[in-house]
């Protein structure tokens, strides 16, 4: 008897082990796991490039190669070999593939492909992020959508230094009124203390989602690119869901911007200044702070209509803004909606503040501008899908609790969503504790709660001398030969 219990012990002591045994190995590739089926969510089959023909002496698959990329502009290594080296081990170990190249081979295929991979990945990265949106894909009846600019820069080599240093930096007018203005200052002959040359900075220009926080397109160019350019290519070239309302700031003005977006079906949102010049149908065109303006250059006059625009006059903060729509419907964008987008317009200056002090793209590292350019996409890319997927993890842990509220997109910290991908990367075959793994760290990637004492702002800021007041902008009534002008184009357009 006493040996049967003896044999039954060690049998039940036995299948735990063995159970425990099959319990560690599972979840000792949890994370690589959970972070590759993102990767499949993300990207679902090699079918959506099968319309990209590449080389025939190509190893690379568009997949593997898209797949590489993101996990090299991932890494925590500064130096760009390491973080190949780190990409690659973790390819490996996530799909079980082998890399068919080097780090030099990698390069040379990015730079040829990034165009292209990107084309294709954008609308994915815009139907994965209707698909998770939720209430947050529209505000009120709008897809909102922000454009601005800036500026990370790069190593002085020389190809860099040709490809985005402006040709006649320090010839313009401001630059004339700088050494005008510090003659007196300034110490003539020092040799020991001469001006640096202009530094090598890659401009970027964003579409950004302002309901999701999340990259929508952007453009790349050399230091003194024009952002309105930019959004002028993007328009033309992407595809944008109805109703898409697009927010800038007083820089993006003019005739040919506006109308590029009307063209294409949609509306705009914008600040305008003491640099905008209107015209008004009203006689009481003085007082006109909330009615219908015209936007109508000279040299616009002869063969194009008039656009007719909304403007008003609100107060944000401490300052009398001028906020001019083509929602000329007050139903349809309250003036309490207009402050609440152009409000939430801001962080696309908190997303260029991620990609250069949270994946550390202030300054850039490669030494060739082509590699350059192609660093700089795929950290965009990268920045954009590690914050799709904390934004999945977020709201799929809301959407089981029905009594909870939505979450709010402007809580998720990309500081954390990085901390927790980089130790997926780092510890991908370990064992995670309870609520450590990938999928419970995305979830939990949200900024503090509590109620701060003190202001984050800095104690000393150094003034900005070229930053000047705003001003309102200039409306003057329509002339006798202007209104002319306007009833016979209005009559070609009806006819």
């Amino acid at each position: 008897m006493a040996r049967r219990k003896q044999s039954q012990r060690r049998s039940s002591r036995k299948r735990r082990n063995q159970r425990n045994t099959r319990k560690s190995r599972s979840a000792r590739g949890r994370n690589k796991e959970q972070l590759a089926g993102m990767f499949d969510w993300f990207l679902p089959g090699g079918s959506i490039f099968s319309k990209l023909k590449l080389h025939g002496n190509t190893n690379w698959a568009p997949e593997g190669l898209v797949c590489l990329a993101v996990l090299w502009a991932w890494s925590e290594s500064r130096h760009l070999t390491d973080a190949y080296s780190d990409a690659v081990a973790c390819y490996r170990s996530m799909f079980d593939a082998v890399v068919p190249g080097t780090y030099q081979g990698f390069m040379g295929a990015l730079t040829r492909w990034t165009a292209r991979l990107m084309d294709i990945l954008w609308p994915v990265l815009h139907q994965r992020m209707e698909e998770v949106g939720g209430p947050c894909w529209r505000v009120g009846l709008w897809v909102p959508i922000a454009f601005d600019g800036s500026r990370s820069s790069a190593p002085r080599t020389k190809a860099n230094e040709k490809a985005f240093c402006a040709e006649n930096y320090g010839k313009g007018a401001t630059a004339r009124y700088r050494r005008k203005k510090s003659k007196g200052m300034r110490r003539k002959k020092n040799e020991r203390n001469k001006a640096h040359p202009q530094e090598p900075q890659a401009w970027i220009t964003m579409l950004w989602h302002m309901g999701l926080r999340l990259p929508w397109m952007w453009r790349l160019g050399p230091s003194n690119s024009s952002e309105r350019a930019h959004v002028i290519e993007m328009l033309k070239a992407g595809f944008f869901p109805l109703y898409t309302l697009f927010c800038g700031d007083a820089g993006f003005v003019g005739y040919p911007l506006w109308s590029t977006i009307l063209d294409g079906g949609h509306d705009f949102l914008v600040r305008v200044g003491a640099n905008v010049r209107l015209l008004s149908e009203s006689a009481d065109y003085q007082l006109l702070k909330n009615g219908v303006v015209l936007c109508w250059p000279k040299a616009n006059q002869a063969k194009q209509p008039p656009l007719r625009l909304r403007l008003v006059k609100v107060r944000i903060g401490k300052s009398d803004v001028y906020l001019l729509t083509s929602v000329l419907d007050r139903s349809k964008l309250t003036i309490k909606q207009m402050i609440k987008l152009y409000k939430l317009r801001w962080g696309i200056e908190v997303e260029f503040r991620g990609l250069k002090q949270t994946l550390d793209r202030a300054k850039l590292r490669c030494r060739n501008d082509r590699r350059l350019l192609a660093e700089l996409d795929w950290s965009i890319m990268a920045m954009a899908v590690a914050e799709l997927f904390a934004l999945k993890e977020q709201l799929g842990k809301r959407s089981s609790r029905q009594h909870q509220h939505p979450p709010d997109p402007a809580k998720r910290s990309l500081a954390m969503t990085m901390r927790a991908i980089r130790r997926c990367m780092r510890d991908r075959n370990e064992i995670p504790e309870p609520g450590k793994d990938l999928q419970s760290l995305l979830r939990d990637a949200v900024t503090d709660s509590y109620q701060r004492k003190a202001s984050k702002r800095a104690r000393y800021r150094p003034p900005n001398p070229d930053k000047k007041p705003l001003g309102e902008p200039s409306v003057r009534k329509l002339t006798a030969k202007e209104k002319k002008r306007l009833a016979q184009i209005e009559q070609k357009i009806a006819a």
